[in-house]
This record gives C-alpha cells, sequence and structure tokens, in this order.
C-alpha cells in the first residue's frame, strides 16, 4: 500500500514513489529523487516521468533554483524532530527562489511542527509517526493562536502596534 500523506486537512494517497541513488528510474510514474540524482538525471529522464527532488539538511537548496519552474514537489527531509535545517530550506525555496509547488515534509514530522512547518511553506506531511498519524485521524490539528515573528502566509493580520507581531490565519492550510 502506499504512504498516505496529510494535506488539507486529511490523508490522501501518495501518487509519489521515493527512489535511491541506486535504484533503476521507471519509464513513466511520478518519483522523488536525492537531489544529486535528480541533477544527473533530469535531462536524460524520459518525457513520462515526472521528477521530484528530495532534499536533506546538508543539501543546498540554491542549486535547484534553475530547475524550480520544471517541480511540481520538492520533499524535504526531516532526519530528526530536532533538526530545523529544513524550516530554512523550505522559507529559501518560496522566499528567496519563489518556488509555488507543493512542499512535503517527510520524516520525522509530529504533530506540533506542523503548525510551524505551514507557516514555512509545507503543503503536505508523509506522517510515519503513529500518535501523530492517530491524532491527525482523530481530528486533533493543533494550531498556534499567535504568532509573534512575520511569515508570507495568506490571511494575516498586524497584531498590535509591532510590525513584527503577528495574528494567525483564519483558516489553517
Amino acid at each position: 500500500m502506499a504512504a498516505q500523506l496529510y494535506k488539507d486537512g486529511g490523508f490522501v494517497a501518495d501518487d509519489w514513489r521515493h527512489l535511491g541513488d541506486d535504484d533503476p528510474l521507471p519509464e513513466a510514474g511520478a518519483v522523488i529523487l536525492p537531489l544529486a540524482r535528480y541533477l544527473e538525471s533530469v535531462a536524460t529522464a524520459p518525457a513520462s516521468l515526472k521528477l521530484a527532488v528530495l532534499l536533506r539538511a546538508a543539501d543546498d537548496p540554491d542549486a535547484l533554483a534553475p530547475h524550480l519552474s520544471r517541480l511540481e514537489l520538492i520533499a524535504v527531509d526531516f532526519a530528526k524532530f530536532s533538526d530545523g535545517r529544513g524550516y530554512s530550506t523550505a522559507r529559501l525555496l518560496c522566499r528567496r527562489h519563489g518556488f509555488d509547488g507543493e512542499l512535503l515534509a517527510v520524516g520525522d514530522v509530529l504533530l506540533d511542527q506542523i503548525p510551524l512547518m505551514r507557516r514555512c511553506g509545507f503543503t503536505a506531511f508523509e506522517i510515519v509517526h503513529a500518535p501523530t498519524r492517530r491524532a491527525l485521524e482523530a481530528g486533533h490539528n493543533v494550531e498556534v493562536p499567535l504568532y509573534l515573528q512575520p511569515a508570507e502566509r495568506a490571511g494575516e493580520r498586524l497584531a498590535g502596534a509591532r510590525a513584527w507581531a503577528r495574528r494567525p490565519a483564519a483558516s489553517p492550510v
């Protein structure tokens, strides 16, 4: 059975298949490749194959800048919940490079992190942590009621006289 993604408030089927560095490329379908493999394969991949990229914590998102217009999905790996480099990667992709496709958080994604990931631009979450999956299935959607740092999320309004203080959007993504 394919992995389930949490997106738009519910679980949806995952049409993308993760491939490693040595896995053969299929002729058709949708695959997520590690950054180096993507850069090697993008010019020679069959036209019937949709490619996406997996960025790990040590990968430089700037390397994808020339390819962003062709990508509909970028997966960002959170190898450990305590490693926040994925948040920075997402912000760089969205803010510096203008990526407006789907940003998928994969790896150690926990319930408490989802609202903060949304603020950085993530739109989908691959949930493997069983307690997080159960909580989301039960309708528990954690939201932070007041943000003190700005983000580029639609619907946020100023909170008070401080330009950097924000109120949350009307509804979660």
